[in-house]
């Protein structure tokens, strides 16, 4: 067959510029596909209020950047653009702890922490790691917190993917030798998570992608991928790939291209979506474990207002420090940039129970007692300049199943194994209450979660999981997808055990390490 390119990449996201990369730089012609928009430092909104620039919900005709998707067990954050989730992350790179490489599906199929060590290595650097240089208001409240519990050796700045150099001023590429992007010193503003206006940040697009587009990869944003076509029974003689634009209206642009190879790299809600979609039309040969092992990082989003306007949360990067309270568990303090106060829109006080009526009759109760502070809140003069986000995580873990929706595209959630996820951890509650007294303020959490129950997760991963044959994975040790060829998955979803932190360094290493494995053209 003849064909367009050596490889197509479905998402732009960690993994995705990560292949971008490694193969061009292997002499590969690649095609990377990416359904959200390019972005610029000075598309970025000033405030997420701005939901036009901020939040991607095309049946509303909004194409930003931010994605925010409900099921049955979990509310999903995750990014949409040309660099994925490193728009919006909070930058940090922690490396798991021991005991994620020797559990869930892929613990024995390697010495993965030995194997995966030179990867990490390399992914800190080509992220431009640095070690938070300044701790703000609501990191020095958690460094007391650590005091109080005894815990003060394991509280320390967050290791991020951040250009500090001298605050605001702008250096030709200090990363690449030069071959990279001018970069700006950060100035602190916490808009990490609300886009970077400032080029400080190290996004994928000012590394991987730069530098892939450098050997030859070709970048198409805005398109969505809805079908992929073997040739040949496995796909030995390449795939037709096809795609239509994802921010048209009425007639949209479409298109087709073939390529020797494919590799996922949309994330659990872009690439388990359309292995679903496929393994009832062009792909049957998928295993029939797409859509199982998905995990979130059991974690917590739990927001504290200061009840006086006397100390801005606002200032710093989005996440600058972290403090491990226990061998499972660790927490961090979170903030947007001053002004980005949406959130408050969906913020009630913070309760638990084993039902609505049980949750509902807290909150009225909340009010009741305690109406001066309920209403300081409700009129806070800025929700992100006078809030601190607390995010609680932990490595117990437990699965969900994405399945096929009854209608159209949709995907569905359901109980795998283990308990369902929870925003209701004893643990959690308990920290954000000695917390909220060092900062003189009220916890909340998002309506979804008091009313509902329905926990929010910044890291969904699994469901295109590592496996020792096609019954029990999707993909073998080195991301190959069973049943096709020259097919791989590289993103979230391929992620086969509960890492316990924030995800993208380790998605980064394994894609490393998978890319590593195919030999130049």
């Amino acid at each position: 067959m003849s064909i367009d390119y050596d490889y197509i990449i479905i998402g732009s996201g960690f993994g995705g510029s990560v292949s971008a990369l490694r193969l061009s730089e292997k002499g590969y012609k690649v095609l990377v596909i990416e359904k959200g928009k390019w972005w610029r430092a000075s598309d970025f909104p000033k405030t997420i209020w701005n939901l036009r620039k901020w939040m991607w919900a095309p049946i509303l005709r909004l194409f930003g950047f931010f994605q925010l998707t409900y099921y049955r067990h979990v509310g999903i954050l995750a990014g949409v653009g040309v660099g994925g989730g490193s728009l919006v992350y909070a930058n940090t790179l922690p490396v798991p702890k021991q005991s994620f490489y020797n559990s869930g599906s892929w613990g024995r199929l390697s010495d993965w922490e030995t194997e995966l060590k030179e990867y990490y290595t390399l992914a800190l650097k080509m992220l431009g790691a640095n070690h938070n240089p300044r701790m703000e208001p609501g990191d020095q409240a958690l460094k007391e917190l650590a005091k109080d519990l005894g815990k003060e050796d394991q509280f320390h700045p967050t290791n991020v993917s951040v250009y500090f150099g001298q605050p605001g001023e702008t250096v030709p590429d200090p990363y690449f030798d030069g071959k990279g992007p001018d970069r700006t010193g950060c100035i602190y503003c916490g808009g990490c998570m609300v886009g970077c206006r400032y080029d400080s940040k190290n996004t994928l697009d000012k590394n991987y992608l730069y530098l892939a587009q450098q050997h030859g990869a070709k970048i198409q944003a805005e398109s969505k991928v809805t079908d992929v076509r073997p040739f040949g029974e496995k796909g030995e003689r390449g795939y037709t790939v096809s795609w239509q634009s994802s921010t048209g209206m009425m007639f949209k642009k479409s298109g087709s291209v073939k390529a020797g190879g494919v590799v996922f790299s949309g994330g659990v809600l872009g690439t388990v979506k359309l292995l679903l979609s496929l393994m009832r039309s062009s792909l049957p040969k998928l295993s029939q474990k797409v859509g199982s092992m998905v995990r979130t990082n059991s974690e917590a989003l739990m927001p504290v207002t200061a009840l006086d306007k006397t100390t801005d949360y606002s200032k710093g990067i989005a996440i600058g420090s972290i403090l491990h309270t226990g061998d499972h568990t660790h927490v961090e303090p979170v903030r947007y940039s001053k002004g980005s106060g949406i959130w408050r829109l969906i913020m009630l006080p913070r309760v638990s129970g084993n039902n609505l009526i049980i949750r509902l009759t807290k909150i009225i109760w909340d009010f009741i007692r305690h109406p001066i502070q309920n209403l300081k809140v409700l009129i806070v003069d800025d929700w992100a300049q006078r809030t601190q986000v607390m995010l609680f995580m932990q490595t117990l873990d437990s699965t969900l199943q994405l399945k096929k929706g009854r209608f159209g595209s949709w995907m569905r959630s359901g109980i795998e194994d283990g308990k369902k996820p929870t925003p209701f951890i004893n643990e959690a509650d308990e920290l954000i209450e000695k917390y909220a007294k060092k900062v003189n303020g009220k916890a909340m959490m998002p309506n979804n979660e008091a009313l509902f129950g329905i926990p929010t997760t910044a890291h969904i991963l699994g469901g295109a999981c590592m496996g020792e044959n096609i019954n029990e994975g999707v993909i073998d040790k080195n991301n190959r997808i069973f049943g096709y060829e020259n097919m791989f998955v590289c993103d979230g979803s391929m992620i086969s055990a509960n890492p316990g932190v924030n995800p993208s360094l380790t998605i980064t290493a394994i894609t490393e390490r998978a890319m590593s494995k195919i030999p130049h053209k």
